[in-house]
């Protein structure tokens, strides 16, 4: 089955930058939108950003100008370049991969950004 494995996580001072990737293994569809999801203990977990095997991108209001995310296809592999990080973007960052009919995800990565 799909595995889905983040990295790159870890504890940066505000103003820092961090680059998450996520590898992904098994049998991956040609056609597909890899993306980053965040969640914070108690509330819902919501859009990073996305991006489609064409490079189509979608972000996040609240990110946009500070990340970009990119991938590279024939690694099936995404990443997320996270510049100007605040402390408001501690979260436990989710890899997600998406095909027409079903979603795989990964089992996040911690990123603490401290004032």
């Amino acid at each position: 089955q799909v595995q889905l494995l983040e990295s790159g996580g870890g504890l940066v001072q505000a103003g820092g930058s961090l680059r998450l990737s996520c590898a992904s293994s098994g049998s991956i569809f040609s056609i597909n939108t890899m993306g980053w999801y965040r969640q914070t203990p108690g509330k819902q977990r919501e859009l990073v950003a996305t991006i489609t095997t064409g490079g189509t991108t979608n972000y996040a209001d609240s990110v946009k100008g500070r990340f970009t995310i990119s991938r590279d296809n024939a690694k099936n592999t995404v990443y997320l370049q996270m510049n100007s990080l605040k402390p408001e973007d501690t979260a436990v960052y989710y890899c997600k991969l998406s095909f027409i009919r079903r979603d795989y995800w990964g089992q996040g990565t911690q990123v603490t950004v401290s004032s």
